[in-house]
């Protein structure tokens, strides 16, 4: 007779729960995420005077914003931070001084298909070109990806470059959102490189737990349980109002596999650029169970200008964070400088 482990038979339940051929509840959410400029302002009853540069924006970067998203926006505010963060504005097609497609140099440590080395002991792969929320400040707005999207057979070859590097010590997914690649594909990923024998950490950078919790499911537990690799997940959370409870069950979730929860905001003119917005976020973050890590001031990507917040206000604001948040709650504020050998302070 052969004998099952509880969580043998746990695993057999959740996958017994599961219709055969039915498409995950999340991949569905995905699938139907809100792309149409129109049906956004229409949605959060805006005022139609914003349509026309709804409109204007969504044609240089198209508008992609999940139903659970969407369900935490202020109706009829069109200066909701979250809403802040997807709506198309006209300034999007104002041309601003030093703001360019590629304001990382990503282009120029690009060493092989799908494969970003720019900083010693660690690489960063683009696991999926795919995003559950187009976020109108993304530095990668621009990026080539289907010029880095490798196919299995090219994915080998990438990975050659680590694992004739022993220096390597941790590997980055990232994307678009490495979680909107299926957990077949990442399992698979995820198995080759947890066969290079010098790689300690695989650390992933999603904002899928955030706009589609339902994303952290018995499949992507499963292949992120078996990994010997120690595992970090870093969310990309910019306002509190983004968490709520199914936010933070997804959490809860990820730090039961045996992740460590860590964020990186960015400082958005309109968003959070207040000592109450940032205070409010590093108290729910810690609440969720995520550690407050960066606080990047804005990458100056074309049509993202009218985010800035100046290196001086950006200064004052965390300074001012450290009168009133543990020092363990002050996310380190950051610019990345290409080039340099890791995030530069300020």
């Amino acid at each position: 007779m052969i004998t099952r482990s509880p969580a043998d038979l746990q695993r057999a339940r959740q996958r017994d729960a599961i219709p055969l051929a039915v498409t995950p509840d999340w991949q569905s959410q995905l699938a139907r995420a809100l792309r149409d400029p129109h049906a956004l302002c229409q949605r959060l009853g805006l005022d139609p005077a914003w349509l026309p540069g709804a409109e204007a924006g969504h044609r240089l970067f198209e508008v992609r914003v999940p139903e659970a998203f969407l369900a935490r926006m202020r109706h009829g505010d069109p200066h909701d931070p979250l809403l802040r963060q997807v709506l198309p504005l006209s300034e999007e097609a104002q041309p601003a001084p030093g703001y360019v497609a590629d304001p990382l140099d990503e282009a120029a440590h690009t060493s092989a298909r799908g494969l970003i080395h720019k900083y010693a002991g660690r690489v960063l792969l683009i696991a999926s070109p795919a995003c559950a929320v187009n976020c109108r400040y993304c530095f990668r707005r621009h990026f080539p990806y289907d010029d880095n999207a490798p196919s299995r057979a090219q994915w080998d070859e990438t990975l050659e470059h680590l694992r004739n590097d022993p220096s390597i010590h941790e590997a980055i997914l990232s994307g678009g959102d490495p979680l909107a690649a299926s957990d077949r594909q990442l399992a698979w990923l995820v198995a080759r490189l947890d066969a290079i024998p010098h790689l300690k950490r695989l650390r992933i950078h999603t904002r899928l737990p955030v706009v589609i919790p339902d994303r952290i499911d018995a499949g992507l537990l499963d292949w992120l349980s078996d990994t010997r690799l120690q595992k970090v997940v870093v969310l990309h959370v910019n306002h509190a109002n983004e968490i709520d409870d199914a936010m933070i069950a997804a959490c809860t979730r990820l730090k039961e596999a045996g992740a460590t929860l860590l964020n990186q905001s960015v400082l958005l003119h309109g968003v959070n650029d207040s000592v109450d917005a940032l205070a409010a976020l590093s108290e729910r973050l810690f609440e969720a169970g995520v550690l407050p890590y960066y606080l990047h001031v804005l990458d100056p990507v074309a049509g993202a200008a009218h985010f800035d917040v100046p290196d001086v206000e950006a200064r004052k604001l965390v300074a001012s964070l450290r009168e009133v948040l543990p020092g363990f709650l002050v996310p380190k504020l950051v610019r990345e400088i290409p080039g340099e050998a890791s995030k530069t302070p300020l």
